[in-house]
């Protein structure tokens, strides 16, 4: 199985440049090196003899787009170099990089862009901490309204690199490189629309250094959870499969409930049970079929099935109303020790308390699944977790916080464990954007959960599966499709 993806932050990834620096690899010869990639890279993008303009900046970023423009010219491009600051002032390997070019330097906002048929952003790369200015700021705007290509050296000149945020105006690169790993910025929103395409080119760090670095985050594909995925033997029964609980919300709000329920039977859980209102039970009734329904009266009924021991893992909060009850319910939940999955009104039932919910907690694992509204309502009045710029950040804080894995959905779900593993989800589609969307996704959760699979792996594995079936179906998707779904993507997975 392939090793699943490290990121690395602009700190963690400075850090492995300097060890391989230190274990005896001269760093003009790791410039040499990312400056010959992102040539091979420019080549890709244009045809021979074609005309590349090489806008370059003062530091390390600047010295591969010098690398990168020789190259090139000795390749038969036409190409055109500028500098921001002046050439005397480059130092270090930059300073090297630029002995070996020969032709004329001019300053970079003169460049002439409109006549590119590629421009090399090499302005700025992961060390940029405040928004761009002056003559870099006039070379990024007439970049971008140039209409000619970009490929972006890194990162796109002004997107910080640990955030993915605009550091004001910053380039809309139609390609980027960038060497060794992928940063945060590379996955993030909207970081990652700005990068276009991203190629990790190999430039000697190899995969140990990176690991030795202590990074944590890594990019959401199967290689980070694969291993962990529930398989079936040839023995197996359904009661080796786990039992998922999902609660239901009252008579006019049955449906969230049956979706989670559904995705919690199709992702593999051997039984599935939802527990229903007495108002409700004829509403549940009507629909359920493979799917089992019991009657739970609040809290009480909840305590009172939770004494069946073969319920492992709960499902709670879709449509299951913002009150006390609620709360109440989660906290019998939590106490019976078993897997949990929060969702929607568990988590909106604890606004404003959130330490109310960070005292249960202490009693069972547990998934959290807040879209942004839902993770600003849980923590306002924490500015320390609410407040962090990255959406790492923030959700990492809220599960050590918390004690609970955290999934902070959106176009690029964060999932974080409270030991400090992140992961980042990138294969989600606007199509999920639909109701009962998430409701089906903590169904999943808990379905992997009932199984065995640890938390943080079945979020991870959740948000990926849950996102590609979504893919797979395109245009017109709603939240119905999503558990029918289910079996091709595990078929492509296990089989």
């Amino acid at each position: 199985m392939n090793r699943p993806e490290l990121i690395l932050t602009p700190i963690e990834m400075k850090q492995a440049d300097a060890a391989t620096i230190a274990a005896g690899t001269p760093g003009i010869d790791l410039m040499t090196r990312a400056g010959r990639a992102v040539a091979d890279k420019a080549a890709e993008m244009t045809a021979r003899g074609g005309r590349i303009v090489v806008a370059a900046g003062p530091g390390n970023n600047g010295g591969d787009g010098f690398v990168a423009a020789r190259l090139l010219e000795q390749q038969g491009y036409r190409v055109s170099l500028g500098l921001v600051g002046q050439r005397e002032r480059l130092t270090g390997d930059s300073a090297l990089a630029a002995e070996g070019w020969r032709g004329e330097i001019v300053a970079a906002e003169n460049l002439p862009f409109q006549q590119a048929d590629l421009i090399i952003d090499a302005l700025f790369g992961t060390g940029l901490t405040r928004g761009l200015e002056g003559a870099a700021r006039i070379a990024v705007e007439r970049m971008n309204m140039s209409g000619r290509p970009i490929l972006s050296v890194d990162l796109p000149s002004g997107i910080d690199g640990d955030t993915g945020e605009p550091l004001g105006v910053a380039v809309k690169a139609a390609a980027t490189i960038t060497f060794a790993a992928r940063k945060p910025c590379h996955l993030l929103m909207p970081g990652r629309t700005f990068c276009g395409p991203v190629t990790v080119a190999d430039i000697g760090i190899t995969p140990e250094t990176l690991a030795a670095t202590g990074a944590r985050i890594w990019a959401n594909s199967p290689p980070l959870w694969l291993h962990a995925l529930p398989r079936p033997g040839t023995a197996s029964h359904k009661y080796d499969r786990g039992h998922t609980l999902v609660a239901s919300g009252g008579a006019t709000r049955t449906g969230a409930a049956r979706l989670a329920a559904r995705a919690a039977l199709r992702i593999g859980s051997g039984l599935v049970t939802v527990a229903s209102p007495p108002e409700a039970l004829g509403v549940n009734a009507a629909h359920l079929t493979a799917v089992m329904l019991r009657g739970c009266d609040g809290p009480e009924g909840l305590y009172a099935i939770l004494k069946d021991m073969r319920f492992n893992s709960l499902v709670m909060g879709p449509a299951l109303g913002v009150n006390a009850n609620t709360r109440a319910m989660v906290a019998v939940a939590v106490n019976a020790r078993r897997s949990l999955v929060l969702d929607a009104d568990a988590l909106t039932s604890f606004e404003g308390i959130a330490e109310e919910l960070r005292q249960v907690l202490r009693h069972a694992p547990t998934v959290l699944t807040p879209h942004g509204g839902e993770f600003g309502r849980l923590f306002s009045g924490h500015p320390d977790i609410l407040d962090p710029p990255s959406k790492i950040e923030r959700a990492r804080r809220a599960a050590l916080y918390t004690g609970a894995v955290v999934v902070l959905k959106g176009p690029d779900t964060v999932i974080a464990a409270p030991d400090g593993r992140a992961a980042v989800n990138e294969n989600g589609t606007p199509y999920l954007a639909t109701a009962g969307s998430g409701d089906t996704l903590c169904g999943i959760i808990g379905g992997l959960m009932a199984q065995g699979v640890d938390a943080f792996e079945a979020a991870s594995a959740g948000a990926w599966i849950h996102a590609e079936a979504g893919a797979s179906f395109g245009p017109g998707l709603i939240a119905e499709d999503l558990a029918d779904l289910l079996p091709n993507v595990l078929r492509g997975l296990l089989t």
